[in-house]
This record gives C-alpha cells, structure tokens and sequence, in this order.
C-alpha cells in the first residue's frame, strides 16, 4: 500500500507550538522518525504515520489531548503551506473552497469516495453546511477535529466581526477533551453524527459577499507556485503506486505479467525490477497486495458476492480466492464479514 505523505510545515509548526507548551523537542523527532532536516522546508513531505506519531508524544507528554486542536485554532495556515496564500487570497467563499479541494494533495493526502472533493458546499434544510468527506475511522477523530477548527480559526481570524460558524456534527464520540470544546469550539456540537460537517452562517454563500481586497497578483503566484508542485508531487509517485494504477483496471482479467506493466509506464523490465527492489518490494507482492486491499474493500462495502469478489479480482474458481483470503487474513471471505458484523 502506498504511504501517505503531507507537508512538512504542519509539523513543523506543530512541533514548535508543542515545544512552547512543554514537549521536549529530541523526544518529538526520536519517536516520529523525523529530523530537523526533514522539517527544514514546509513544502518537503514526510509520512503521515510520522506526524500522528509526533502528536502522539506531543500529548503524552503534555498530557493534553487537545494539544493538536488548540494548536490549529492558535496557527495560522498561510504560514504553514502555500495552499493558505491561496486561499486568503481568494475572491469569495466559494472561490476558497474550490482552491482548497484542488491544492489539498499539497498538505495531506486521503482517502475520499470515488468521485468527490473533500469538501462539499451543502445547502440543507435551511442552513449551509461545509461537508467533509474524508474517509477516517471515528476513532482517528483528530484529523477531523484539525479540518473543521482549522476553517473557524482562518475565518475567526480574517473576519473577527463577523459570524461564520454555528454548529458542528462529527461522527466520532465526545473525546477526552470534550469539556474544552464550549471554550473552543464555542458552537453546539453533535457527536456519533452519520457525517462530519460544520455548519455555517449562510450569508457566506451569497454572490454579494466578496473578499477584500481581492489581490489577483498574488493569487496568480501563489497558484503558479501550487500547480507547479503537484505537478512534481505527481510525477514523484512511487514505482509501487504506478504499477497499482496499471494493475487495478485490469485485474478482473487474472495474472497481469511484469513485462506488461514495464510497457505501459515505459520502462525495461530490468529497470522496474531494479526500481522495486530499491522500494523493498517485488511485482508479485504489489499485485498480492493490492488483491487483498480490494477483496476487503469490495465485500465490506456488501454489494458484491463472494463469488462476484473472485471474480473482481482475477481469480478463475471463487476456491482460490478464498484460499487467498485466509493466506490474508486467518479467515475465510464468510467468517471475517460476520466477524466484521
């Protein structure tokens, strides 16, 4: 599985801010892997595992799990990546929320539902709502607490007489901080929510409502800037994630040869190989892995049968997959859904 990556500013700052609360620095970056070098330029990318790891500390030896939360709504974004230029310098609401969804693979990556922005703009039964549609676990709240404090503290901070937050549904349960959230949040709060959204005042959403001053110039440099890093985060994707984006349209049609894939992203046989041993890896583990992620993604998701996930996935007799799946798993495809259930 490809590791997700994010930009190094957010820990960075992070780490600073933790520090001033009373984190020892050398125990920040011994247990998140990190060096000073690695946070040296806000736009270097660094593992997400790392800086969950660095939060961890942070709040172990704090012993403040509001740590993360407190620092988003004390920071400010466009000192932190480039993608918070943009949008300060935007020409509206809207206008924002379009810049944030095409720039975000510049602070973080995600995991989203095929087909949508993180974010969602949302008229609903009278109110506006900013709808995000990263997909995280309840119990990975933090990053959904970070996204949603992160849009109030901005427009707090832009527009300190105005109102733009009024209320907040999250699909994680109350955390161990949920005593603090009045202090912070300062809006209702609905947990255990069947969305993460945050609900704001709609006169944000009305043509009339502009930001000002609306400086085109440094828009324009600031995107030029932005579009020529994704360009290159693009282009320095992993050998791993090129061969998956070969393999994942063709898997239905069973054993995909290396040399079929060496073709189609343009590189010799020997040159992938040599690439995948450089990443620790072999053709046959990607394939192997990318096999099991989905079979769990396709019969989690109960749209497809056991025997219709076989076939999915290139498997010529619905037995073989299942043998696969218990070399995964422990489990046949049956015992671990009602496991799951």
């Amino acid at each position: 599985m490809r590791e997700q990556t994010m930009a190094a500013g957010f820990a960075a700052s992070f780490a600073d801010y933790a520090c001033d609360q009373g984190a020892k620095r050398d125990i920040l970056l011994a247990d998140s892997g990190l060096t000073e070098t690695d946070l040296s330029d806000q736009d270097n990318r660094i593992s997400e595992a790392a800086y969950r790891a660095m939060i961890a500390a942070a709040m172990k030896q704090t012993g403040d799990t509001s740590l993360l939360l407190r620092h988003t709504l004390e920071s400010r974004l466009e000192t932190i990546s480039v993608v918070g230029q943009i949008v300060h310098t935007s020409a509206s609401f809207r206008h924002s929320i379009e810049q944030l969804n095409r720039y975000l693979h510049l602070m973080a990556n995600g995991k989203l539902t095929s087909g949508t922005d993180r974010f969602e703009v949302l008229h609903q039964d009278g109110g506006l709502w900013i709808v995000d549609h990263l997909d995280v676990s309840p119990e990975a709240y933090l990053a959904t607490e970070a996204s949603f404090a992160r849009f109030i503290s901005e427009f707090r901070r832009s527009f300190p007489d105005a109102t733009f937050e009024t209320g907040l549904e999250v699909t994680f349960p109350p955390p161990p901080h949920v005593d603090q959230y009045q202090e912070l949040f300062r809006i209702p709060v609905q947990f255990n929510a069947p969305r993460n959204a945050l609900q704001i005042d709609p006169i944000w959403d009305s043509p009339a409502t502009q930001f000002e001053p609306g400086n085109t110039y440094a828009f324009g440099i600031f995107t030029r800037h932005a579009d020529a890093m994704l360009e290159k985060l693009q282009a320095d994707r992993s050998v791993r994630a090129q061969i998956e984006s070969q393999i994942l349209p063709k898997m239905h049609e069973g054993a995909i040869s290396m040399d079929r894939v060496a073709s189609d992203i343009a590189m010799s046989r020997q040159t992938l190989y040599r690439r995948l041993k450089d990443e620790g890896v072999t053709f046959a583990e990607v394939h192997d892995d990318l096999r099991q992620r989905m079979a769990i993604e396709y019969l989690e998701g109960q749209k497809v049968t056991v025997n219709e996930t076989a076939y999915l996935l290139g498997f010529s007799e619905a037995s073989s997959f299942v043998r696969a799946f218990k070399r995964w798993t422990g489990l046949s495809p049956t015992a671990y859904l009602n496991q799951a259930a």
